[in-house]
């Protein structure tokens, strides 16, 4: 039993948060490189680079230079096992963040200096807020001219809601930046300008107003330190362990992720403050990490990770117990039990066969169809995980096929492709016809690029103006429901696990609809679908 719990006490495993551009999958490769997982790094600048980010391994992400979906990469460093989950930013992938954050224990919110905190963060950090998960801020790009360090603080704590404690302070910025201020640490590190992809040794002074700082940084430059140092002491809070665990209080850092600045103190404080595996609410009860019995659950779903074999990798969030290889497990919504011959650990596009995982853990189980986003697997013991959502789609459109002959390898792709969440798919009762719902516009481009790449299948899209899809829950043997069905015929369809849904095509309706059939329950969640 005291193997497991030191496991446990070993694992981080947490999401990287922010609009796109801000840095994220930059900051997640330097991260990778303190933990000696990687030898050189790449970042993401829209299509100049030849070393594409490790973190982006689909072809449409090299191309467009954003992240389309959530990679889980793994290293070591300083004995403790880091697991990241590296999110896409962009709106349009939004669902695959949100259900990504079921799985984390805490998350790093990584902010532009020049642009402060934007709309797709503030959706983002809401979804933290509401799960309590601890929050730790990265202020990034300091190399480039941005907004002064305080007004950002005054920025995250007004429109994110957050209470700020500043862990670094940065010593000027942009053409001025000289190095950051650790105060977790209490010591400076320089800037180097001169090699920009090395990091200067850390200089530690016990004392802010020893003389050698002002050498150091220039007499003007220490001068404004020692006021911010001041100002931070008695304008923030101190940082206090309990408070940043139960999501009260947020740790900020300064640094410049593409200049390797400022990644290796986050990194070293994480270590230090961020929580280790955490207990998850299931449908019967409170399940915690040290248990014996292994849990877990699916939390994405991956199609074609290696073209050449078009395999399925269903992501599994340990949760407790030890995950072994060849063992029987229960897959608790089917009530079968299976067995895995070769669970994967990942490094982004690599990945290796584990023989055993701990709880924190991400294992990859080769997935024949069996599984869906949501699924709970045990060790025998019939409970279910709750909160991994499916939302409404707020795009829809119809979805031909281009090419007569490939009717098979498009139906096989898209199956896949809804599988895995990207989008849903709806077939109308009235005539059989398929719809495609997302709930961002770029998804379409993504679908329609996947299944002519992976499944050498063409298809076209015909615009529908829809509102939203509403999952239905009625007594269908009622004449309300009957009735409901005579009237809305043609908005009623079917989805992936034969849910009927309502497509209605305005607010107004779904108003109208609710109030003559108050018996036909709406939901714009199909989440009751796991219970």
């Amino acid at each position: 039993m005291s193997d497991l719990i030191k496991e446990i006490e070993k694992r981080k495993t947490f999401g990287i948060i922010s609009h796109p551009d801000a840095g994220k999958t930059t900051l997640t490769e330097k991260l990778l490189l303190f933990g000696g997982a990687i030898q050189e790094a790449g970042a993401v600048k829209s299509n100049k680079i030849k070393k594409g980010a490790t973190s982006d391994f689909m072809e449409i992400e090299r191309q467009r230079g954003i992240s389309v979906a959530t990679s889980v990469l793994a290293f070591e460093y300083r004995d403790h096992k880091i697991n990241i989950l590296d999110t896409p930013g962009h709106k349009d992938f939004a669902e695959d963040t949100y259900r990504t954050l079921t799985a984390v224990d805490s998350v790093i919110v990584v902010i532009d200096v020049a642009k402060g905190v934007e709309e797709q963060t503030e959706k983002l950090v809401q979804v933290c807020r509401m799960r309590n998960i601890p929050m730790l801020v990265f202020i990034n790009k300091l190399d480039r001219e941005g907004k002064d360090a305080f007004d950002l603080l005054d920025e995250v704590e007004q429109k994110l809601g957050l209470t700020v404690c500043p862990l670094s302070l940065p010593i000027g910025m942009g053409a001025d930046f000289q190095g950051i201020y650790n105060i977790w640490e209490n010591n400076i590190q320089l800037f180097l300008e001169e090699k920009k992809q090395k990091v200067g040794e850390a200089v530690k002074f016990d004392d802010i107003n020893d003389p050698a700082i002002d050498e150091l940084i220039g007499e003007k430059a220490a001068a404004t330190l020692r006021e911010e140092l001041d100002l931070v002491q008695s304008v923030y809070p101190e940082f206090s362990r309990e408070d940043y665990m139960k999501g009260d209080l947020q740790p900020v850092f300064f640094g410049s992720a593409l200049n390797n600045f400022g990644v290796r103190e986050l990194l070293d404080a994480f270590i230090d403050i961020a929580p280790m595996p955490q207990p998850k609410e299931s449908d019967t009860r409170l399940v915690k990490p040290e248990e014996n019995q292994f849990t877990g659950f699916v939390f994405k779903i991956h199609a074609n990770m290696d073209p050449k074999h078009r395999d399925r990798l269903a992501f599994v969030k340990i949760v407790s117990g030890t995950f072994k290889r060849n063992e029987n497990y229960l897959l608790v919504r089917e009530g079968k039990k299976m067995k895995f011959s070769s669970p994967n650990a990942f490094f982004a596009d690599k990945k290796e066969v584990v023989e055993e995982s701990f709880p924190g853990d991400i294992v990859g189980l080769h997935d024949t169809g069996s599984f869906r986003i949501g699924d709970t697997l045990t060790g025998g013991e019939k409970l279910s995980f709750k909160g991994i959502p499916s939302f409404s789609p707020e795009h829809f459109r119809y979805i031909n096929n281009n090419d007569p002959l490939k009717a098979k390898q498009l139906a096989k792709g898209i199956d896949q492709l809804m599988d895995e969440g990207v989008a849903q798919l709806f077939t109308l009762e009235m005539n059989g016809r398929k719809i495609i719902g997302t709930v961002g516009a770029l998804q379409y481009e993504v679908i329609q690029y996947r299944l002519e790449h992976e499944y050498g299948a063409k298809c076209t899209y015909e615009p529908l103006s829809m509102h939203k899809a509403c999952w239905v829950e009625a007594d269908e043997k009622s004449e309300e429901f009957k009735e409901f069905a005579r009237l809305k015929q043609r908005f009623l369809a079917r989805d992936k696990y034969n849910q009927l849904v309502f497509l209605a095509d305005s607010s107004f309706t779904i108003h109208m609809t609710q109030e003559k059939f108050p018996n036909v329950k709406l939901h714009f969640i199909s989440e009751f679908r796991n219970a």
